[in-house]
């Protein structure tokens, strides 16, 4: 796909956050399909500048004295994002006099390495797949504490690892991860009955999707097409019925009561409870699943018809072509990558291989502008000033004001993908007011600076943001208007914040900023 050199860093920028020189040297080098390439080939694990940003931050916590403990306020280095699960989980235990802001501190340490991971990552496009990820397969942190401790091991072990590999080993990695356990309840689902939360959530959001779901044309397996053949078109609620018993007794230890004398570990880890899992035979998407196949073997053969149904291929590629192309992506980039998924089923990079088919796509390269989410705009503008803003979960309270609440999507469904959700008057409004707290915040931050006057001050920043010759001139006009006409140097000293934080805020306010 051939694209001019005053498309890329757009692309660049829907793919993954905003072009740096590092990327349009690469791009100028190796062409577009070369940056997606590099992109591509960037392992899960933090970059060196990561690790080094990550582990010379800090984050505040702060409690008063409770039942048991004592008061706390400090400034703490993010120490839980490694760490398995095991070792955060005494903050799971109640016995324990723990503060609040304690059990969920792992939760807090995550936000903030996800906001310096969309800001200083070279693998900017992977950050923009977890991001896709984080919300197909969402949990809330806010729904039980046993969610926020387990949160940073399902982030690094699950969505990274496997954003752009397998589908079918990341449902499993998901099925079996300690957060999406308990947040969808079934580390306590049992034989008769079973719970099915997770099973319906499978089927209906993370696997076949709501388009496939027959039972308003079909109440019984025998009628849903294809069914007999064992090769159902879509599914009803018996099939989420039946897949439920099949994950009884996926759990994780916290100490819950089996049997006289047996309780499961306080480890907080996956565990495969046989005594609370129904082993007899179960009928799902048309296909018979033989009684007492073996410690999680019906469990897996579920994960198995659901990630390989062409159904699945549909929905979760429907949704990436919402996520990078359009609302309402051509049906033919939706079959085109629905056919890579299929082919790629059992492929290692499989997702590697539908994410290229996708940004290499003449439709993707040609699709209208968009708003940038929330976390990839303060990300922007934290890449296009050089200022990285200090952990703090106050940024993470501004996004949510702008509609992005990172792992806190009050519903399973993760945040609509729709444009229209993020173009609503209220969260447009907060958008705004919320560019100059960002610059002021970041001003307070930086080292000084300063241009001769307004003209030279919006050539700057324009210039930086692609920016027509019609639009800077629009700008600088706006900005001599609502500042005066004197020349004057704009400086990042305390007298002069204010009037460059507004000054700064019309700038990265404006659609040419603010859509990609």
């Amino acid at each position: 796909m051939a694209v001019s050199s005053n498309d890329k860093s757009r692309l660049v920028a829907r793919a993954g956050i905003r072009a740096g020189v590092d990327d349009n040297a690469r791009m100028a080098k190796d062409g577009w399909a070369g940056w997606v390439d590099v992109q591509l080939a960037m392992p899960p694990l933090d970059d060196g500048g990561v690790a080094a940003a990550i582990a010379s931050a800090t984050l505040k916590i702060e409690y008063e004295a409770g039942d048991g403990y004592t008061a706390l306020k400090e400034d703490r280095p993010l120490t839980a994002l490694h760490k398995p699960v095991k070792d955060m989980w005494h903050l799971a235990d109640w016995e324990k006099k723990i503060g609040w802001e304690e059990r969920v501190r792992p939760a807090n340490e995550l936000l903030a390495a996800t906001l310096i991971r969309a800001t200083l990552s070279e693998a900017q496009l992977r950050e923009s797949v977890v991001d896709f990820w984080r919300d197909h397969f969402s949990v809330n942190r806010d729904a039980i504490e046993d969610v926020a401790i387990a949160l940073p091991a399902y982030d690094q072990n699950v969505l990274r690892v496997h954003a752009l590999g397998n589908f079918r080993d990341m449902l499993e990695a998901v099925a079996t991860s300690t957060a999406m356990l308990a947040y969808l309840n079934n580390a306590s689902s049992k034989a008769s009955p079973a719970n099915e939360n997770f099973a319906r959530e499978l089927f209906e959001l993370h696997g076949l999707g709501a388009d496939a779901y027959l039972h308003a044309l079909y109440d019984k397996w025998r009628e849903v097409p294809g069914a007999v053949e064992g090769k159902a078109e879509g599914f009803i609620d018996e099939d989420v019925y039946e897949a439920a018993r099949a994950f009884t007794g996926w759990t994780y230890g916290g100490g819950q009561y089996v049997s006289e004398g047996f309780e499961l570990p306080k480890t907080g880890e996956f565990l495969y409870t046989e005594p609370w899992h129904d082993p007899y035979q179960k009928r799902v998407l048309g296909l018979e699943i033989p009684s007492h196949l073996g410690a999680m073997a019906d469990g897996r053969k579920v994960l198995d018809l659901v990630g390989f149904h062409p159904a699945t291929a549909h929905h979760v590629c429907k949704r990436l072509c919402q996520r990078f192309v359009a609302d309402q992506p051509p049906e033919h980039l939706v079959k085109s990558t629905a056919q890579v998924f299929m082919e790629n089923q059992r492929a290692r990079d499989q997702l590697s291989k539908v994410i290229a088919h996708i940004l290499l796509s003449p439709d993707f390269a040609v699709a209208p502008p968009r708003l940038q989410r929330p976390l990839f705009l303060l990300a922007s503008m934290q890449r296009d000033s050089g200022i990285v803003l200090k952990s703090t979960l106050d940024d993470v309270s501004l996004l949510e004001g702008m509609g992005q609440r990172l792992y806190g999507w009050p519903t399973p469904a993760g945040h609509p993908l729709a444009s229209g959700y993020w173009q609503s008057p209220g969260l447009l409004v907060r958008r705004w007011r919320g560019m100059a707290d960002i610059w002021t915040r970041m001003m307070a931050q930086s080292p000084e600076r300063e241009w001769t006057n307004i003209e030279t001050f919006t050539s700057d920043w324009t210039g930086q943001m692609g920016l027509d010759d019609n639009n800077r001139q629009r700008i600088a006009g706006l900005l001599t208007k609502e500042y005066g006409t004197d020349p004057r140097p704009i400086r990042f000293a305390e007298t002069e914040r204010w009037f460059n934080a507004q000054a700064l805020a019309t700038l990265t306010a404006s659609p040419d900023y603010q859509a990609v």
